[in-house]
């Protein structure tokens, strides 16, 4: 609000002015009148605020793109810290036999022989799903038209990923299992190299990033594979609702990733839930699959009308040991915090 007062000369000043400054006679002399104009010095405060709380405001747009931060690579890492000290706790726990139940491991002493050779059995597919993985992938980045396909960015070409990865999976775990070779094995052999041929892209990276990602994943699921080994048999098998849910959030998240550049908040955010949250997420799946895979080697029956299918139970790990390994090279690729 303005406030305007007027000042004007009493007479007796002006004639005493008109006697200082002017010859002539000072009823001559016609003084102006002085009207001044000031601004309250509060509502001067007011409007600044108001100018600077309306350059704050952000719509939703420019919060999302806005530059990304470190707070959501900083709040992954810590998540994967604790995780892997978590990992550490449970191996020297459950290895050293500070617990009370008996594990995997304890009981395989007793095993009868058949339920020996389905571990054997599964472990020998997932081996082999590695290898056939390894090899597709090399082939497919050794052919540039080949490898441009698989790195097309387009709804079409993702779309054709997902059915071609999930299509043969489904094949492979549809068809019934016989022992040596058949068309369960095929199909199981053309997942695999499907597989290989959507990762064949980490190729780029170079040799020592993928032989450093391949000796930590080593080390993460022989970890693992030992922690679910020695803990209580179905110590890790009321984790599937969780995990379960976990996977919702890191697939939508990994779409999500796709689009968004991790330099922006959302993308940040979304990168470091994909990158970091998946690490851990695959890492609890491995505990469950594999506690799985010994609980059903042992309860299944021995004269069941469809025999213990290996394939089925080696391609849970086989996925979870893949999405670890490309977690681990991308961490690795990027510095550990972002792309570059």
């Amino acid at each position: 609000m303005l406030v305007v007062w007027k000042c004007c000369l009493s007479p007796a000043a002006a004639r005493a002015s008109a006697k200082a400054f002017a010859p002539g006679p000072a009823s001559a002399i016609r003084w102006p009148t002085l009207t001044q104009k000031t601004v309250n010095m509060s509502t001067r405060t007011r409007s600044a605020r108001f100018q600077a709380a309306t350059a704050k405001r952000r719509t939703l747009r420019e919060i999302v793109m806005a530059p990304a931060g470190e707070s959501a690579f900083t709040v992954g890492k810590g998540v994967l810290a604790g995780a892997s000290a978590f990992g550490l706790g449970a191996l020297c726990y459950y290895g050293l036999g500070m617990s009370s139940e008996a594990g995997a491991y304890e009981k395989s002493m007793v095993w009868p022989e058949y339920v020996r050779q389905r571990v054997r059995d599964t472990y020998t597919y997932f081996g082999g799903s590695i290898v056939i993985t390894a090899a597709s992938a090399l082939a497919v980045s050794r052919h540039p038209a080949m490898l441009n396909l698989v790195m097309r960015n387009s709804w079409l070409a993702i779309g054709a990923s997902f059915a071609a990865m999930i299509g043969t999976g489904m094949v492979a775990r549809s068809l019934p299992y016989r022992e040596g070779l058949g068309a369960k094995q095929a199909a199981w052999a053309l997942h695999c190299g499907v597989m290989g041929a959507l990762v064949a892209p980490l190729c780029l990276l170079g040799g020592p990033i993928l032989t450093r990602a391949a000796c930590y994943t080593a080390g993460v699921v022989s970890g693992l594979s030992t922690v679910a080994a020695c803990a209580p048999s179905e110590k890790f098998l009321n984790m599937g609702g969780p995990l379960a849910v976990g996977l919702g959030f890191v697939f939508a998240s990994s779409l999500g990733s796709m689009f968004l550049p991790p330099t922006t908040a959302l993308g940040a955010g979304l990168y470091s839930l994909s990158m970091y949250g998946g690490l851990v997420l695959f890492g609890g799946f491995l505990l469950y699959d594999t506690q799985r895979i010994v609980k059903i080697a042992e309860t299944y029956p021995l004269y069941a009308a469809q025999p213990y299918d290996p394939v089925n139970a080696s391609i849970s790990i086989y996925l979870d040991t893949l999405n670890i390994f490309i977690r681990i090279a991308m961490l690795l690729a990027g510095g550990g915090s972002r792309r570059k």
